[in-house]
């Protein structure tokens, strides 16, 4: 009875997987269908394969040109993934390369102002990005840095240090003191011990904010459609919205611009998947 009682068990706790399985990727199955099947129009189908399916979305989504005023043609959708993907990796490179040593001060030296700092950068969480699309925008056109990339990675590192700031401090917190003690005992400086030692003990948890800083910034929306109307420097998520007009939506392209858009980020998790639990575990406990 007991080998029958684990089996039914079994076969249950599958059932509700594979049940939750489905229930996760139908979304996805049901953007790819549309993707691929050229319909311009939401049509509800209970298992969404292209009737008939063709590249055509795919093409016009990422052969999208632009005549310039001197009459030369410019890759756009090509122009436009490469901002998206040049303001994301140097967002997450600069914010990342300051919340290094900022959180490694937080978590080892007492000094005056630590706990008011760590509670400033508390507070600076608490506030919608939307609250500060005006000032930016004004701060930027003063600068003369609307449009730019520059203007853009500014505003996101900004937003991207403080939570860098916690998840890599609770990471350095999690790090034993002894192992510092011990390189310096053996002759290594303050600063040797914590490029030799600190640093490549806390890589998964500097993996894993790298990771989330890229794509917090690759997927923000508001302030980009705030400080961009300029289609050459558009992010993908400010094409993608232009896709669903107020008279017009091209769900087609929408589908197939979701697809193409989605694939860097799947092959930066690829690439950064094995440090994905030990840096998340790092993050989380605090020593």
């Amino acid at each position: 009875m007991t080998r029958r009682a684990d089996l039914l068990e079994s076969l249950a706790a599958h059932t509700v997987i594979l049940l939750a399985v489905c229930f996760s990727l139908y979304p996805i199955l049901w953007v790819v269908s549309l993707a691929f099947s050229g319909a311009t129009s939401l049509e509800p189908q209970v298992l969404p394969i292209p009737v008939e399916p063709t590249l055509e979305p795919m093409r016009e989504v990422v052969g999208a040109t632009r005549v310039e005023p001197d009459g030369g043609e410019i890759w756009l959708f090509g122009r436009q993934l490469a901002n998206s993907l040049v303001v994301s990796t140097a967002t997450a490179l600069i914010g990342v390369s300051i919340a290094i040593p900022t959180a490694y001060a937080f978590a080892r030296f007492e000094f005056v102002g630590r706990r008011e700092g760590m509670r400033l950068l508390l507070a600076t969480q608490m506030f919608p990005a939307v609250a500060s699309a005006v000032p930016l925008f004004m701060i930027l056109e003063a600068l003369e840095l609307l449009n730019t990339r520059t203007g853009l990675v500014l505003c996101y590192a900004s937003t991207s240090v403080p939570f860098a700031v916690f998840q890599l401090r609770s990471a350095f917190e999690a790090i034993p003191e002894d192992l510092e003690e011990a390189a310096m005992v053996d002759g290594a400086t303050r600063f040797e011990a914590f490029v030799r030692v600190v640093l490549p003990i806390a890589r998964p948890a500097i993996a894993v904010t790298f990771l989330f800083a890229f794509m917090t910034a690759y997927n923000e929306f508001i302030l980009a459609a705030t400080l961009l109307d300029d289609e050459r420097a558009f992010t993908l998520p400010v094409v993608l919205q232009r896709f669903i007009g107020e008279y017009d939506a091209r769900w087609d392209l929408f589908a197939a611009g979701a697809i193409v858009v989605s694939l860097p980020v799947m092959l930066l998790f690829y690439q950064v998947q094995r440090h994905m639990v030990a840096g998340l575990g790092a993050g989380g406990v605090k020593g």
